[in-house]
C-alpha cells in the first residue's frame, strides 16, 4: 500500500484561508452564518475556518459539532455497535445560513447523514457545504459549495487526511493505493 502526499500543512492553511474568504464573498459577510464541523475531521476545519473568518470579517462565528454515526446508511455494513459522539449545536440554526464542514467528499452519503441529523435541530435559511478535498464519485446528487482542491481519483484509491489535532504529528493529506479487499 503506498502513499502519495498531495497537500502538506501550508496548502491546508491557504486552501482554508481561501475558503473562508469565498464563505464571506458568498454571503456578503458572515452575519448570519454559522458552522458545523462533520465528527471527525471536520471538526477541526470548522474550527479553522471560524478562526480564518475571524481574521477576516473581525466577527466570531458560532461552530458546532455533528455526529452522523445514526444516520448513515451503511448502519448493518459497519459492524454491529456503533460509536456514537455527542453533536454539540450551542446556537440556533433556525433562519441561518449553515456551512456544514467535511474533510472529504467522496460518495456524498456522508453528506447526506449529515444534512438529515442537521435538519432535525431546525430549519436553516441555506445550508452550504464546505470540503477541503473533492475526490469525485458521486453515488448520490450533492455538491460541495466550496472546495479546497479537487483530487482525481480511482476507486482502488483512497486519501487520507491527517491533522495534527485528531491524528497527532504534522497536516497532510495524502492519496493511498488500497488493495480490493481493503474497506474505506
Amino acid at each position: 500500500m503506498g502513499e502519495k502526499q498531495i497537500l502538506d500543512a501550508d496548502d491546508i492553511r491557504r486552501a482554508m484561508t481561501r475558503i473562508a474568504h469565498e464563505i464571506v464573498e458568498r454571503n456578503a459577510g458572515v452575519r448570519d452564518v454559522a458552522l458545523v464541523g462533520v465528527r471527525r475531521r471536520g471538526v477541526p476545519l470548522a474550527l479553522r475556518l471560524a478562526a480564518a473568518l475571524e481574521e477576516i470579517e473581525g466577527v466570531r462565528v458560532p461552530v458546532g459539532i455533528l455526529d452522523i454515526t445514526l444516520y448513515r446508511d451503511d448502519l448493518g455494513i459497519r459492524g454491529p455497535a456503533p460509536v456514537v459522539h455527542a453533536t454539540d449545536i450551542p446556537f440556533d440554526i433556525n433562519g441561518r445560513t449553515v456551512v456544514l464542514v467535511d474533510d472529504v467528499l467522496y460518495t456524498g452519503r456522508t453528506v447526506r447523514a449529515a444534512l438529515d441529523a442537521l435538519t432535525d435541530f431546525g430549519r436553516p435559511a441555506r445550508i452550504q457545504l464546505a470540503v477541503l478535498i473533492d475526490r469525485g464519485h458521486r453515488e448520490l446528487p450533492i455538491r460541495a459549495d466550496f472546495v479546497g482542491k479537487n483530487v482525481p481519483t480511482s476507486r482502488d484509491e483512497r486519501i487520507a487526511t491527517r491533522l495534527h489535532e485528531v491524528d497527532g504529528g504534522v497536516d497532510g493529506v495524502f492519496i493511498v493505493r488500497v488493495s480490493e479487499s481493503t474497506t474505506e
